[in-house]
């Protein structure tokens, strides 16, 4: 594996997400031991030649001896690339950088729904990125598509409830969002939206963890017992995230309990 050394990538300390692949960077040997650095302890110096306004939104890789920076994919370009130089000469070929691009905004723009983190409040620079509708509601749709089509397959499975229908799945995953948010309506916009992408993580959490049964299921014929038993457990753990993020974000702690509530409501609706 080859280093690529005096290059240093700021990542957001508070996005366990970041903190996750950059650590791996290092821990590969793709980064030397000075290869990441909180964005948050910017010097002074390095403030005047990173551009603090697009760092959030597009992780930077700094070159130490030049003192330029790269942004956003192309940073994450750069690091691989050197290792693995095929890599870098598919992702540069522009519809494939384009791709790239554009999935990395999305995961961007949308890291603090997807694994949330506590925000340490005394530092001065905060890593936050911008605040993007586009790819909130992209990422909202794309989890309400994954949560409808694997609650239809695995509401299939259960032997006593009415045949499923995608439209009906479609209705019941997207109710949640407008359920919810009528206990949110003295906050803002942007608030209501950030919690709807966390309900909607969770979600999409809990249809990774239904899948294993929705695949065995097409080749085994499971007991009820198990079928019932693990959509259960599912359902504990997504409440349980579901409480924590709540905390995270600082919100009302009954949402937690109204989204039970809505599944209860739901799940008559089912029945009837």
């Amino acid at each position: 594996m080859k280093t690529l050394e005096n290059q240093t990538l700021l990542y957001d300390e508070d996005c366990p997400l970041c903190s996750l692949y950059t650590t791996g960077f290092v821990k590969s040997g793709m980064l030397d031991q000075n290869g990441r650095k909180s964005y948050c302890q910017l010097s002074e110096e390095e403030q005047n030649f990173v551009d603090l306004k697009r760092a959030p939104n597009e992780i930077a890789l700094v070159d130490n001896k030049t003192q330029t920076v790269t942004y956003g994919i192309d940073s994450l370009i750069k690091v691989v690339g050197f290792s693995f130089p095929l890599i870098e000469k598919v992702a540069t070929v522009k519809p494939i950088h384009f791709v790239l691009k554009k999935l990395y905004s999305f995961v961007s723009y949308n890291r603090k729904v997807i694994i949330p983190g506590n925000v340490k409040e005394e530092n001065k620079l905060q890593c936050v990125p911008d605040f993007n509708y586009k790819y909130r509601f992209l990422f909202i749709g794309f989890a309400l598509t994954i949560t409808t089509f694997t609650l239809f397959g695995y509401s299939n499975l259960i032997l006593n409830f009415p045949k499923s229908n995608i439209a009906r799945e479609l209705i019941l995953a997207f109710g949640q969002i407008v359920f919810q948010s009528l206990f949110l309506f003295k906050f803002d916009k942007q608030t209501i939206l950030n919690y709807a992408g966390n309900l909607m993580t969770v979600s999409l959490m809990g249809s990774l963890i239904l899948t294993p049964v929705l695949l065995l299921s097409q080749f085994v014929l499971l007991p009820q017992m198990i079928i019932l038993g693990w959509f259960g457990v599912t359902v504990l753990i997504m409440f349980l995230e579901h409480f924590r993020r709540v905390k995270v974000l600082k919100l009302p702690f009954y949402l937690s309990f109204t989204w039970i509530l809505y599944r209860i409501i739901a799940l008559v609706f089912i029945l009837n």
